[in-house]
């Protein structure tokens, strides 16, 4: 009977780390790095005024990603060949992981409001350059009201107000994922917990 136990918990944590913690790495980086580099805050990131700290949430994600991807490999292995070295790897590995998470979530959080006035006095003093010049402050102005005129749908945006929208809704995904993938986490290190004192007491049996 407990060899039968300790086999349906390998298969089970198996297939736990294969599908869950495997894919689950690739999407946390492909999240990251869409926000990066793909989503709405691309563009402070073009600016070489952005400080490199705005984005620190979401570089420890895509790294906390690219961790758990390869950790399921060690899990993979732990489980199949009942391994109790590997799933201690595993779960000292899944503890870093889970740290990085909670990293990632604390900063996007709690530093939100630093973003947001980073990024409106990176706007501010773009604003200010660009006043400078009155022939495209013309031309913006000729093409803004040609547009309004065409679509009276188009409704306007205060700038600062999108800016403070475009990064709360952004940090706050991220600290959601990284808050969500931590629980997973969590389960992980339980799992490959209970397996490893399966394998113990299997053994002591025998």
């Amino acid at each position: 009977v407990g060899r039968k136990a300790v086999f349906l918990i390998g298969f089970a944590s198996l297939l736990t780390n294969l599908c869950v913690f495997q894919l689950a790495g690739l999407a946390v980086i492909a999240f990251g790095l869409w926000l990066r580099f793909g989503g709405a805050m691309a563009e402070f990131a073009s600016d070489k005024r952005s400080p490199e700290y705005f984005f620190i949430g979401l570089y420890v994600l895509v790294g906390a990603g690219a961790l758990m991807t390869t950790v399921g490999f060690f899990g993979c292995c732990g489980a199949a060949r009942e391994s109790q070295f590997l799933l201690g790897a595993f779960f000292a590995c899944l503890l870093v992981i889970f740290a990085a998470e909670i990293t990632a979530g604390v900063f996007a959080f709690i530093g939100k409001k630093v973003a947001i006035q980073e990024a409106q006095k990176i706007y501010e003093d773009i604003y200010e350059e660009y006043m400078k010049n009155p022939g495209k402050v013309n031309r913006t102005i000729y093409h803004y009201h040609l547009a309004v005129s065409s679509h009276p749908e188009l409704k306007y945006l205060n700038c600062l107000v999108e800016i403070h929208n475009v990064i709360d809704a952004s940090l706050h995904l991220v600290g959601i994922v990284g808050i969500a993938i931590a629980g997973t986490t969590i389960f992980g290190m339980i799992f490959s917990m209970v397996l490893c004192c399966a394998i113990r007491n299997t053994r002591d049996m025998i």
